[in-house]
């Protein structure tokens, strides 16, 4: 079985990556090439699907776990040759925007940021603008071109991160996964969207997101209800997590 973790901006990949590096060691490759929603929609798609041929003609040469920002549609093909594991992590849809749109802010280099990077940062975005925008729309659509949901082995919540890692574990490796916070800021957490009907416009422009992370939020009760059943518990002597861009952690790794 070969794991390829999909890093979907802001929701605590680099400390995912850190923990999948530290267990596979050499067998671990990190896949950021792409550049991949920096790149006009046709140009991406094309090259995922380019990229795709690539990989299922000449393999993955013993590698067991790939992690980072790419169209997994990527490796789909190749999926239908070797066992391939696909997960990720989902947080709130708006929450990662504003940590997004902070981190950007906070992190710019004009050496080496993306264009899309510099446009908000030297064009002065406001935060309606980057959350309102046509290049920022929908970004889990964006990056699952052509890759249903269910594709996904497993998909993480972010605001569950150290629960759902150790699942993520249980269920996929065959001991525990060491937790690393990296990346880690404030942002997520002290910002808010207070004014209810800006609120419920960002809802509605990223409609698409909203529904992938709620089918995300279902699964995980599923998960959840899976472990409590085996383990005679009921669901009701659990938390289980309901999503509200009024609540975050302090924990938004890139």
């Amino acid at each position: 079985m070969t794991i390829i973790s999909v890093h979907l901006p802001k929701t605590a990949g680099t400390s995912f990556k850190a923990s999948l590096a530290a267990h596979f060691g050499e067998y671990f490759r990190e896949d950021n090439n792409d550049q991949a929603i920096s790149n006009p929609v046709p140009d991406r798609c094309r090259a995922a699907l380019a990229a795709g041929t690539t990989i299922a003609e000449q393999g993955l040469h013993g590698v067991k776990c790939v992690h980072g920002h790419f169209l997994p549609v990527k490796y789909l093909l190749h999926s239908t040759q070797e066992n391939l594991t696909f997960v990720t992590w989902m947080r709130d849809p708006v929450a990662r925007m504003l940590s997004h749109y902070d981190y950007w802010r906070e992190s710019y280099d004009e050496r080496t940021s993306s264009p899309h990077h510099r446009q908000v940062v030297e064009e002065r975005w406001t935060l309606k603008e980057f959350c309102l925008s046509e290049k920022f729309r929908n970004i889990y659509t964006q990056y699952l071109w052509g890759f249903p949901l269910e594709s996904f082995s497993f998909v993480g919540i972010t605001e569950h991160y150290h629960e759902d890692m150790r699942d993520f574990a249980d269920r996929f490796l065959s001991n525990g996964l060491d937790a690393h916070h990296l990346n880690a800021t404030k942002h997520g957490v002290s910002r808010r969207i207070v004014d209810p009907v800006f609120l419920a416009k960002v809802h509605d422009f990223h409609a698409a997101d909203m529904r992938l992370y709620k089918r995300a939020l279902r699964w995980r009760q599923e998960r959840l209800r899976g472990h409590f059943e085996r383990d005679g518990k009921s669901l009701a002597q659990k938390d289980v997590y309901v999503p509200s861009t009024m609540q975050g952690e302090a924990f938004d790794a890139e």
